[in-house]
């Protein structure tokens, strides 16, 4: 869902997201640690490393919903995030989740609809939608506000080969025909490598940047 990140650096040639972290801590116990990444316009950058090292913890910080960390964290431009679940309203059609959530008109929210493949169905409810079809709605969700940031947890997760597959050839077409930022949070690397520019390794306790590589050439 689209976030309002209070953090907000202006300028032409900011970089779309600018993070310089000290520490993160939960109950006393280090999570994060002397992490500094910064995001240029355009790139996607695909955050790896084993399930529970942080990964999320740091999405969370992106989006500004964790605020419990030592450091800055600088977003230019609106921001828009996708979760594991779809996070939807069940007592909404699909229409009304775009709106509610995101404050678009009606029209927008059927262009979005239509952008995602499910011009059909924007009066259906969520539960009458397939796991496949629920995220495809996330996605229309969050490029409905032309977000400059997009933020992805894990978005192509508990689905099957095929249906993964066709998410993720839809997210490219989304991402580069809004020419959105993108950060993606996974633990597969070959999706990692698939979709990134670039990929940051996690790695240690607490977790920091172990790596921070071109990602092959997508063809």
């Amino acid at each position: 869902m689209p976030q309002a990140n209070p953090d907000v650096e202006t300028g032409a040639d900011a970089p779309v997201l600018a993070l310089a972290l000290n520490h993160l801590s939960f109950d006393g116990k280090p999570i994060l640690r002397n992490i500094h990444l910064s995001v240029p316009t355009g790139q996607t950058v695909a955050l790896v490393g084993p399930s529970g090292i942080g990964k999320s913890s740091l999405l969370r910080i992106f989006a500004g919903l964790e605020r419990r960390y030592d450091g800055s964290c600088k977003v230019h431009g609106r921001t828009a995030m996708v979760f594991q679940e779809p996070t939807l309203l069940p007592w909404r059609n699909l229409r009304d989740n775009i709106t509610i959530a995101t404050g678009v008109s009606p029209e927008q929210a059927n262009t979005a609809l239509a952008d995602v493949g499910l011009a059909d169905r924007a009066d259906s409810y969520p539960n009458r939608l397939s796991l496949g079809q629920q995220r495809r709605l996330s996605l229309a969700r969050a490029f409905a506000v032309e977000p400059a940031l997009l933020l992805m947890d894990e978005p192509f997760v508990s689905l099957d080969a095929a249906i993964a597959d066709d998410m993720m050839r839809l997210f490219t077409r989304l991402r580069d025909s809004h020419q959105v930022t993108t950060v993606l949070v996974t633990h597969v690397m070959t999706e990692a490598e698939k979709l990134a520019n670039r990929i940051v390794t996690l790695a240690g306790d607490p977790a920091t940047i172990m790596g921070d590589n071109t990602a092959p050439s997508r063809t």
